[in-house]
């Protein structure tokens, strides 16, 4: 982004994202990253989980970028549609990878209560990506879920839930989708100004 320092907010879902996951790698690798630190990531509490998200973006006044993956994309739109207008206004961009349909038939006990998935409009530019053999989401409803949040959506073969057990460590393809994600944050900026 111009004239500006972005901070990258990498918002891991479900049980972590390990040293080895590619928003571990993606942490190491961006300027002025940091990431979502929950009390409990086996046991996840809704409430608990999007006031660390806050409190995360209130530690950082620059604009931010959200990099969010399964239960984190969850988080994130709980956030969106509880969050006061003016820290809204911050988030610059939300990368929204693998979201994980809390809502599915098969869906963990512990992930159940982020139930229901918010479908209202992110007030920001998104990117959605998912496979078309997540366990975690089928692709009409992540497509469904893109739809209803605003966002492009991307779809890849055959990536399972885009983590480290389907292959994905640094995930370098992924930096396409945050750098497209980012000229169309600057674009939605330029349109405001």
């Amino acid at each position: 982004m111009r004239n500006e320092t972005i901070h990258y907010l990498i918002v891991p879902g479900w049980q972590g994202s390990p040293d080895d996951h590619w928003q571990s790698h993606w942490q190491r690798t961006l300027p002025n990253s940091s990431r979502v630190e929950q009390a409990d990531w086996v046991m996840p509490q809704r409430d608990d989980w999007v006031a660390a998200l806050e409190q995360a973006i209130l530690a950082d006044a620059s604009p931010v970028i959200l990099v969010a993956h399964s239960l984190g994309c969850i988080t994130v739109a709980h956030w969106a549609a509880q969050a006061d207008a003016r820290l809204l206004q911050r988030v610059r961009g939300a990368l929204l990878v693998a979201p994980a349909d809390v809502e599915r038939a098969g869906c963990a006990p512990a992930l159940r209560n982020f139930a229901p998935i918010p479908l209202q409009r992110l007030p920001f530019a998104t990117q959605v990506v998912s496979a078309d053999n997540d366990a975690a989401v089928s692709v009409p409803r992540a497509v469904s879920l893109a739809r209803a949040w605003g966002a492009e959506m991307g779809v890849l073969p055959g990536a399972g839930h885009i983590n480290v057990k389907s292959g994905h460590g640094r995930w370098e393809q992924g930096f396409a989708f945050l750098y497209r994600l980012q000229g169309r944050a600057e674009q939605r900026l330029l349109r405001r100004a």
